[in-house]
């Protein structure tokens, strides 16, 4: 019997099984974490009126609070950048979405430092429940690059 890879009294078949099915457990928790992006974005265009109700109490984006409060020098352009720049959120959000479906951790990475960036936003215009969903999807997005990183590496368990 070979003892390489061989832990606690496991034949190599079991061990290249239960190898095959922590991979695939990661590969399907990364997915789920990835679905969270089209949460987000749901709720981004919930809160940003680009659907017809507008619920901006719980959901709010710090980058477009910011472009409300002092964008209203910009005159007639003003619904044009707002409506822009939440149809670009939601479609950047989209994109990482199904990228991160993929399994391109790059993806995660890159949900984590906008949604980061946006929460110095909410701090500026005192959003605190906005602030928390935010930090929920930072977390949701941080398990999904991490469950993808041990995908690569043979023999890690993930808990």
């Amino acid at each position: 019997m070979q003892t390489l890879n061989v832990g606690a009294g496991r034949s190599d078949n079991e061990y290249k099984a239960d190898e095959e099915q922590r991979r695939a457990d990661l590969l399907a928790e990364s997915r789920s974490d990835a679905n969270s992006f089209f949460l987000a974005a749901g709720l981004a265009a919930l809160g940003t009126g680009l659907l017809p109700v507008r619920v901006d109490i719980f959901v709010s984006i710090g980058v477009i609070d910011l472009l409300g409060f002092y964008g209203q020098p910009l005159g007639r352009l003003y619904p044009f950048a707002m409506y822009g720049l939440a149809a670009m959120w939601l479609v950047v959000l989209l994109g990482l979405g199904f990228a991160g479906r993929s399994g391109q951790r790059w993806a995660f990475l890159g949900g984590m430092v906008l949604y980061a960036v946006d929460m110095i936003a909410l701090m500026l215009m005192f959003s605190l429940w906005a602030f928390g969903v935010h930090a929920f999807f930072i977390f949701k997005w941080y398990q999904g690059q991490k469950a993808l990183k041990d995908l690569n590496v043979p023999g890690v368990s993930s808990f």
